[in-house]
């Protein structure tokens, strides 16, 4: 068996884990300290190391670029698509959705098979384009969180300034953001991780190496799937893994590649599983929601929606790149990309049309009665 294979088994055994500890960890207040260790420990000392080992090459910059573009797009695509599948705007699954689906979690479900598959200058190239990944899930969408907050919630968005004011010193309350700010300013004297004292270094990282198994535990201990969310999800992650797939054939076309090596990341790459980093901004969004006794049925997001969706995305996502990787040299075929893309696209729109079959029968039905009344 590969490594990348039994690599994807490990993270999916943390999961199965997590649901067996449900009995055990069945309280709120178990949940809520899981939460606390990764929002304030294991996710900022992650943040912290991977600032710190940034090493930018100024002929890839467009890497980053590429990776930024595709979660603005995804965004603004999903804007207009979530309302087919039945989501109405401005509630909390539309912007959950909304804030979850456009992001990446590369290391979690495609960094391994790339080691594996493609090699460490692969590898190199993806973590270089998750930095443009890593300025939407840990700045853009923390902002969009707050903007959405405010306007859900307009008690406590008086004035604009006083909007500006509360998104600031919101930013500046989350270790997260005080981290990324510290890591900057480290950088910015020329201090990197190799120039650090080693009982600091390595207390980073052993903070750091809890990150994944305590994400992957708490997924496991919180999702509580029913079926008909369970098929609203797995239909969205047919149509996000879809029009990705139709968008890296498009930036296989339109972007001469290298080797064989790109075409493969171009096509695996946006595959990856929905990130925890939009779930940590929607659990600061509940906070601030919980002091201002906001009432469940007005939260600007769903948290059990969102655990969901990061449940299903993982294996959903492995399941997707390990068949790129398993099957040989086929998706370096430009025209097999797009069909594969359109395929899930079709699949995806299956509930669409059963609901517009069933709403058509009831209309049918309705008027029928009328007509013989």
């Amino acid at each position: 068996m590969s490594i990348a294979i039994q690599k994807t088994l490990s993270l999916l055994l943390l999961i199965g884990i997590g649901i067996l500890l449900r009995n055990k960890l069945n309280q709120e207040e178990h949940k809520k300290s899981l939460k606390v260790i990764i929002l304030n420990i294991a996710l900022p000392a992650i943040i912290f190391f991977a600032l710190l080992k940034i090493e930018i090459k100024p002929d890839l910059l467009f890497l980053p670029l590429l990776a930024l573009a595709f979660n603005l797009l995804m965004l603004l695509v999903l804007r207009y698509v979530l309302p087919v599948y039945g989501i109405d705007n401005n509630t909390s699954a539309m912007r959950t959705l909304m804030l979850l689906l456009p992001s990446l979690a590369p290391g979690l479900s495609c960094f391994p098979f790339l080691v594996e598959y493609l090699g460490e200058e692969s590898l190199a190239w993806g973590a270089l384009a998750d930095i443009g990944n890593k300025v939407f899930v840990l700045i853009f969408s923390y902002m969009l969180a707050m903007h959405w907050y405010y306007n859900s919630n307009k008690q406590v968005s008086a004035s604009g300034n006083q909007k500006l004011k509360g998104l600031l010193l919101s930013m500046l309350n989350e270790p997260i953001n005080i981290v990324m700010i510290l890591a900057i300013l480290l950088l910015s004297f020329g201090v990197t991780l190799e120039s650090m004292p080693v009982f600091l270094t390595e207390s980073i990282v052993l903070m750091k190496d809890l990150m994944t198994p305590l994400v992957l535990l708490f997924i496991g201990v919180a999702a509580i799937l029913k079926w008909d969310q369970l098929k609203m999800i797995v239909a969205l992650l047919s149509f996000r893994a879809g029009i990705t797939f139709c968008l890296s054939g498009l930036l296989i076309l339109l972007v001469p590649m290298p080797n064989e090596a790109a075409i493969l990341l171009a096509v695996v790459f946006p595959q990856s599983a929905c990130s925890f980093w939009p779930y940590a901004h929607m659990s600061a969004v509940s906070g601030l929601e919980k002091l201002n006794d906001v009432p469940a049925r007005k939260e600007t997001f769903d948290l059990n929606l969102g655990v969901n969706i990061l449940a299903v995305s993982l294996p959903f996502s492995t399941f997707i790149i390990l068949g790129v990787f398993s099957s040989g040299s086929y998706f370096l075929q430009i025209n097999h990309v797009f069909f594969l893309g359109l395929a899930l696209m079709g699949v995806a729109a299956v509930p669409v049309l059963v609901q517009l079959l069933k709403k058509s029968s009831i209309t049918y039905n309705l008027s029928k009665e009328e007509t013989e009344s």
